[in-house]
């Protein structure tokens, strides 16, 4: 029985294979060098707002500006208006329960406090410590509209986002400013609401994908390496 010959690849095809080849590996030489651009903005971010959350407290800023002021602390000197309140749902390291907006009419506008968390056993007013000034927190932007799984529902006074200027139509209330104020806690240390949970805490894998990236593009390039090697071996007229 005769041997049948050996069908070649066409020129075209493999040369078309090596650019892909090629093309593959500058990709993920660049996602690398994205991801590592990236680390270096993740952790002067969190140096910013380490240096933010952890400094004496200030006035609020005339105008908000997320990237500049989200944790900033500062202090308040104004009056609740307990009459206002609303409850949000939320889950927190101590359990579910409901996070305690309460606003203050200031110069700017209506502030909303985040006094803290409490649990749904105590989620009335008779259970909180008495509120005192100064408000001293950390500013937060507003969340509109909800959750992934949930949105605010006002017309049944359902809350699951802390979005400031929908509680203020709810409530009735004036012109609002677009950020919060998660407060420190007051009282004892047991008091409800309890304050100064706020996750100060920034996921920073950037390094990790990066090297992900680079392992994929030297992955390529051996392999690539590889068949044009094997290739001029099994025809030397191969250049």
């Amino acid at each position: 029985m005769s041997d049948q010959p050996t069908v070649r690849r066409p020129g075209w095809v493999t040369a078309l294979l090596l650019a892909l080849s090629v093309m593959m590996i500058v990709v993920f030489l660049l996602l690398g060098n994205w991801q590592i651009r990236r680390l270096a903005w993740k952790q002067d971010l969190i140096a910013a707002v380490d240096a933010r959350a952890f400094q004496d407290p200030v006035g609020l800023p005339d105008s908000f500006d997320a990237e500049e002021h989200a944790y900033l602390r500062v202090s308040v000197e104004a009056e609740y208006q307990q009459a206002s309140v609303v409850l949000v749902k939320t889950v927190t390291e101590i359990g579910p329960g409901y996070w305690v907006m309460m606003p203050l009419h200031t110069d700017q506008g209506i502030l909303w406090v985040n006094r803290g968390y409490v649990p749904p056993d105590f989620s009335t007013s008779e259970h909180w410590a008495t509120p005192a000034p100064p408000v001293i927190g950390l500013l937060r932007p507003t969340v509109e509209g909800g959750t992934l799984l949930e949105s605010n529902d006002p017309a049944i006074d359902r809350w699951v986002s802390r979005d400031t200027r929908e509680m203020s139509r709810a409530r009735n209330l004036g012109s609002t400013l677009p950020f919060f104020v998660d407060a420190d806690h007051q009282g004892a240390p047991g008091a409800w609401p309890r304050g100064g949970l706020t996750v100060i805490r920034f996921s920073n894998s950037h390094l990790y994908y990066a090297l992900t990236w680079y392992a994929m593009a030297a992955l390529f390039a051996g392999a690539l390496v590889y068949v044009i090697r094997s290739a001029r071996h099994k025809n030397p007229d191969v250049p």
